[in-house]
């Protein structure tokens, strides 16, 4: 079955993962992504954990899409996609500020042979400013955006990284949300726009939501040298590891009954919501405490028979076999030609009436190229 975006053609110059996480979920939704790559292929195809000649990285954040190998220093590898971009409807780009348009692509070169396509450009810190020449990756990002400071408890701590890449991936689904936004005012207007993003700016949008409230009233703004809590909601049990989490009076009090603690609802320190947040510290030791004394999955239980959110923690491998996971059908199984049968997780979204059914793996490079080269009618050099 067509996805709900078929019939859309998405020429995709994007590398790494910011750009191809974003390309991916539209072809996830039934884009023709037609990803353009030199003759030495992303360079994500050549990192480790690699089968079949492909890598892990490359597979799960280009499902879908078809490769073509261009080569754009030459006159042919333009030519052709000069055609490409002729039969598009988007055209996204993650290059360094600036290079673009000396390859001769720029928005007003794309713009001239397709004028309402979609012209897209993800950056790292933005297009303009001290930084915007400079190369990024995803750490320098979080660095900068005050996540590893956020991450890190207080200002006075030491910052952490976030152990995964959130700010790429991140970027990706905002991208790739804005090129759908682009292309429904497009059928509105009947014109095309440049969307630019850079993961900068997406980072930051998604933090201020929960995390900079002492920043918003501007001429009130408050420190944070003391951090709510240096205890995350992880618990130790006497044989693993376990999420329990209480805002409500009602939660509160279910969490007593489970714990076994009703002198806890006589503490004054913990009388109220606000309360038990400025005795964060003492609350969460003593419920640690108790929680050491039975195992995980007796605690999970009591925890759920009383209405008390919680969760185990799992590892990856546990994780994808989870009940709840396995119920949601989240992890699936498909066979690729050259890497075997692959687990990944499906995309996140469903539709009732335009879900796609058959889903293209990840593509080896060029694999493409001389079926997109007949579908828009050009004649290779070598051949004419």
């Amino acid at each position: 079955m067509p996805g709900p975006l078929h019939g859309y053609r998405v020429v995709d110059l994007t590398s790494m993962v910011s750009g191809p996480s974003a390309t991916m979920l539209l072809a996830d939704q039934g884009a023709d992504v037609i990803k353009v790559e030199s003759p030495q292929g992303d360079h994500t195809r050549a990192a480790a954990n690699r089968r079949g000649g492909l890598s892990a990285s490359f597979l799960n954040n280009n499902r879908g899409k078809r490769s073509i190998v261009l080569d754009l220093k030459t006159a042919e590898g333009v030519a052709v996609l000069h055609k490409l971009i002729t039969t598009a409807d988007v055209f996204v780009q993650n290059f360094r500020t600036g290079v673009i348009d000396r390859m001769g692509f720029g928005e007003a070169a794309v713009r001239a042979l397709s004028p309402d396509i979609i012209y897209v450009s993800i950056s790292g810190f933005g297009e303009q400013g001290p930084l915007a020449q400079k190369p990024v990756y995803d750490p320098l990002i979080q660095a900068l955006s005050g996540l590893a400071s956020i991450q890190g408890g207080s200002d006075e701590e030491r910052p952490r990284l976030v152990r995964t890449i959130v700010p790429d991936k991140l970027t990706g689904v905002v991208a790739a949300q804005a090129i759908t936004a682009a292309l429904l005012a497009r059928e509105r207007t009947g014109k095309g726009q440049h969307v630019r993003l850079s993961m900068l700016d997406a980072i930051i949008a998604f933090l201020w939501g929960s995390d900079m409230g002492s920043q918003t009233f501007v001429g009130d703004e408050l420190p944070q040298a003391e951090a709510a809590s240096f205890i995350d909601l992880i618990y130790a049990t006497a044989d693993d590891y376990i999420s329990t989490a209480v805002q409500t009076d009602r939660e509160w009090t279910a969490l007593t009954r489970a714990l076994g603690k009703p002198e806890w609802l006589d503490d004054p320190r913990f009388a109220s919501p606000a309360l038990r947040q400025k005795h964060i510290n003492e609350r969460l030791a003593m419920t640690q405490e108790v929680l050491l004394t039975r195992p995980a999955a007796e605690w999970l239980e009591r925890l759920t028979a009383e209405g008390v959110p919680c969760a185990p923690v799992l590892t990856r491998g546990r994780m994808i076999q989870h009940p709840q996971v396995v119920a949601n059908g989240i992890v699936v199984e498909t066979e690729h030609p050259q890497a075997g049968l692959l687990r990944q997780a499906r995309p996140a979204a469903r539709f009732s009436g335009t879900q796609v059914t058959n889903r293209r793996g990840g593509p080896e490079l060029g694999e493409h190229t001389e079926e997109i080269l007949a579908e828009i009618g050009f004649v290779p050099a070598i051949h004419q």
